[in-house]
């Protein structure tokens, strides 16, 4: 597979303020495809310069409002806005999620009042993703999902993007995983959530990346971090932060 170019509308966690929510814009020629659509994702887009309606897909990693909230504005303008001339946006959902995300999170407030509480389908063209399938999403991107933990009994995923690059979502500290990414898949970046200040809980802490060799940590970047992060600068060994809205090519 080719290579891909990556912009974070968002490298903050869910505190975030400073730097928005953690969300990744994926591009590759004549497509773009968001990983998660959290609340800031309207407003990270309008400053990109992104329209709404230039976005094809969005997948979704895990039901908590950083990494989903921004789905009800992009449902309603991408209906009543755009009309969906183009189509509609292609929604990528692990199985696991997809009830929950309508049943729980949407179904409230996506209530069409002529014809009443339908489904994500009127809205997004939904796609389920099952583990240990690779999906073509584009021409020159595809992705496979693999589950991590993060809050127990809540359903969390990972990203192997192109087959070289892994994209961890939110998890805790998972190092056989990571294991794996480098030395079985040869990932040649790892793209990490980091909680910099605490211990990490139900995400991965600093401390615990620290403890990574610096050959690993030499391929990895760190996302997902409060607004804290200057303060960590040339803190972090041998990995990078992640910048919002600059853009990377892997």
């Amino acid at each position: 597979m080719g290579s891909f170019r990556l912009r974070m509308a968002g490298t903050g966690n869910a505190f975030a303020k400073t730097f928005f929510n953690n969300n990744a814009v994926i591009e590759t020629p004549g497509h773009r495809m968001m990983v998660d659509f959290g609340i800031t994702a309207p407003m990270a887009l309008h400053r990109m310069q992104i329209p709404l309606n230039a976005v094809q897909d969005v997948l979704i990693t895990h039901l908590h409002g950083d990494h989903f909230g921004g789905l009800e504005e992009l449902a309603f303008q991408s209906l009543y806005r755009y009309g969906h001339k183009d189509g509609k946006v292609s929604l990528w959902l692990p199985e696991t999620l997809a009830d929950s995300l309508w049943e729980n999170c949407l179904k409230g407030s996506l209530y069409d009042e002529r014809n009443g509480f339908v489904s994500l389908d009127r809205y997004f063209d939904v796609k389920l993703m099952k583990e240990g399938t690779t999906y073509r999403i584009a021409d020159g991107l595809k992705v496979e999902i693999v589950s991590t933990p993060h809050v127990p009994g809540k359903p969390n995923y990972a990203l192997f993007l192109n087959d070289r690059v892994f994209y961890s979502g939110d998890t805790v500290f998972n190092r056989p995983l990571l294991d794996h990414a480098v030395h079985d898949r040869k990932c040649t970046a790892l793209l990490h959530e980091c909680q910099l200040e605490g211990n990490g809980v139900v995400h991965t802490s600093l401390d615990e990346l620290l403890t990574l060799p610096e050959s690993v940590q030499a391929v990895t970047w760190l996302m997902h971090y409060g607004d804290e992060m200057p303060d960590y600068v040339g803190k972090t060994g041998a990995m990078r932060f992640l910048e919002q809205h600059k853009t990377y090519e892997f």
